[in-house]
């Protein structure tokens, strides 16, 4: 829900770096998890496990607790679309500079509401499983996204990262933590650095330049466990540490901001629903097939089929992918 709730409340020329910190936060997790994990190595076996579950259940509760309730205001579209103008409007105050006059947003909101609600009643499950042709682009280009971004590996190879990293010849326990939170650190600044790039240099031109980087890096990998030498941890790690970076920058925060942009209001609860629980069931396939598929094709072919997915994604979102940049919500639903 939080990318849905980001672009709802974000004007539409900061909605790109502010959706992607959605993906930033996320990898602030991820490091905190890779940091915790080397420190709690230390503990009693048995015990590392329990006092990761304790934190995980503490601190997320605590951090929703304090912000969600004293910061976060509603959905100004929420507002609006239950006859809350008046709230609409203090929040919009909230969010554009003081001064600035917002009853041009709210009436923009007014009439994007107006003209979906012809067919609000209409607009249910069916809507979003028999969809006529302007609602099955968006669905196929919204979710399209999202499930090509775990399509392409990324919660597998880190789910199995020690696994990889122990294949390439990094037998230290030590190293390999080490290893974790490097590429962990990377995540979550290039995370960062994609969110400030997606307003100026556009969805499009971003999204194809992660896919190309992450094809070179998926190859660089392939060719580390194919040469099989001494030097292939090190040859590994660069491509894995490429692979993160340019996933980062782009297809990670890009997946989801495409998806809050493209879909309707009618149908964006349920359209992000089942995006969220697609982009899920693909990552559970992935995870879950990831040591099977390499030891049937070997960790050269597996690495090679991730390229080949990449490039399969980039030639979808090059036909069907639209430039959303700068575009309002509105302006979305009426190109579709």
């Amino acid at each position: 829900i939080d990318p849905l709730y980001i672009a709802e409340v974000t004007p539409a020329r900061f909605r790109g770096e502010l959706v992607s910190w959605a993906e930033v936060a996320l990898n602030v997790g991820i490091v905190l998890g890779f940091s915790t994990e080397l420190i709690l190595a230390r503990l009693p076996t048995g015990m590392e496990w329990r006092v990761m579950v304790l934190l995980g259940c503490i601190f997320p509760t605590t951090m929703m607790i304090v912000i969600g309730l004293n910061i976060m205001p509603e959905s100004p579209r929420w507002l609006v679309a239950n006859k809350r103008q008046a709230e609409a409007k203090q929040v919009l105050e909230r969010i554009y500079p003081a001064g600035y006059n917002v009853d041009p947003v709210v009436e923009d909101i007014q009439e994007a509401l107006q003209r979906e609600e012809l067919a609000e009643k209409a607009v249910g499950w069916s809507m979003v499983f028999h969809p006529t042709p302007g609602f099955r682009r968006m669905l196929l280009v919204g979710i399209g996204t999202v499930v090509a971004q775990q399509a392409v590996g990324i919660d597998a190879i880190q789910y199995y990262l020690l696994d990889v990293l122990d294949q390439s010849g990094i037998d230290s326990a030590t190293k390999r933590g080490m290893v974790l939170i490097f590429l962990g650190l990377l995540k979550l600044i290039f995370a960062w650095i994609g969110g400030k790039l997606f307003d100026g240099q556009g969805r499009r031109k971003l999204l194809f330049t992660s896919l190309l980087g992450m094809m070179v890096a998926l190859l660089i990998v392939a060719l580390s466990f194919f040469l099989d030498s001494g030097s292939s941890a090190s040859l590994t790690i660069t491509g894995l540490a490429l692979y993160i970076s340019f996933f980062s920058v782009g297809m990670g925060p890009g997946g989801w901001l495409v998806a809050t942009e493209v879909f309707s209001t009618s149908i964006r609860a349920k359209a992000m629903s089942l995006a969220t629980f697609l982009n899920r069931v693909t990552a559970t396939l992935m995870a879950s097939t990831f040591l099977s598929t390499a030891n049937l094709l070997g960790w050269t072919g597996f690495f090679l089929l991730l390229c080949g997915i990449c490039l399969v994604t980039l030639i979808f979102l090059y036909v069907f992918l639209p430039e959303t940049k700068g575009r309002s919500l509105e302006e979305m639903s009426a190109f579709f």
